[in-house]
């Protein structure tokens, strides 16, 4: 097993065993022991024993008496942990899944922008002004698009200066990341610099309805690009991303 750099080896095996399960490498029942793991990834029975235990809380396995350590059906999985969104999303290209999570959004980040119009001080206020000029940035050529948009969208979620919304920050960077690549293919541009100004605009002028309001026209458009986009799309960016 190669670990990528900077991350540890529990973390590595979790990566690998987590992405082998969500692809359905492994079944229900029939879960290698952890001596069995160790031999086939060749790590310590230390380092196998706790990435199980990762993988248990992640929701993934579940030890049951005579039964050893089996696969979790998938809707015990932990959608809201970052790892198995992300598995998930990346498994294979799924409208229904993107549509799913778009929709999560919509409930969660006008309500922050409303906050954040609130509640920001000097400090995220200039977080959401780098965002935003990073956005600019790349329409020129001078950043990259990606990042940059998930930049501003986690700006908005540390600016309401609410411990649980800033909790949601990893969430949104793991799924926006696999969201944004998608809807920009289907819609063949990136994201709106406008409406992403607007949003900033109202946030700094502390017109919480406002700021919602825009927010909010942003994920309705996405959620009505996924909603629209046909099954031979779908199957599309599958075959690329496969």
């Amino acid at each position: 097993m190669r670990t990528p750099p900077g991350q540890s080896l529990t973390y590595g095996l979790v990566e690998a065993l987590g992405q082998a399960i969500v692809t359905g490498d492994y079944k229900v029942v029939g879960f290698p022991t952890e001596g069995e793991l160790s031999k086939q990834f060749g790590a310590s029975r230390t380092v196998t024993r706790e990435a199980v235990k990762m993988l248990t809380a992640k929701g993934l396995l579940s030890a049951r008496p005579r039964h050893g350590t089996v696969v979790e059906p998938e809707d015990e999985w932990n959608l809201l942990d970052p790892d198995v969104l992300r598995w998930m999303l990346e498994r294979k290209f799924s409208l229904r899944l993107l549509a799913d999570f778009t929709e999560m959004r919509l409930g969660i980040e006008p309500a922050a922008a409303a906050l954040a119009a609130r509640n920001a001080d000097d400090a995220a206020l200039e977080e959401i002004r780098r965002g935003l000029g990073r956005m600019n940035a790349a329409a020129d050529g001078e950043d990259d698009a990606l990042t940059a948009d998930i930049a501003f969208h986690i700006a908005v979620l540390n600016a309401t200066k609410n411990p649980f919304y800033r909790e949601l920050h990893e969430l949104v960077n793991t799924a926006l990341r696999i969201s944004i690549r998608f809807t920009n293919r289907i819609q063949g541009r990136t994201a709106s610099i406008p409406q992403h100004q607007a949003v900033a605009d109202a946030i700094i002028a502390r017109d919480a309805p406002a700021a919602q309001a825009a927010m909010h026209a942003i994920i309705v458009d996405v959620l009505e690009l996924i909603r629209a986009a046909s099954p031979s799309t779908e199957s599309a960016i599958a075959r690329r991303e496969g």
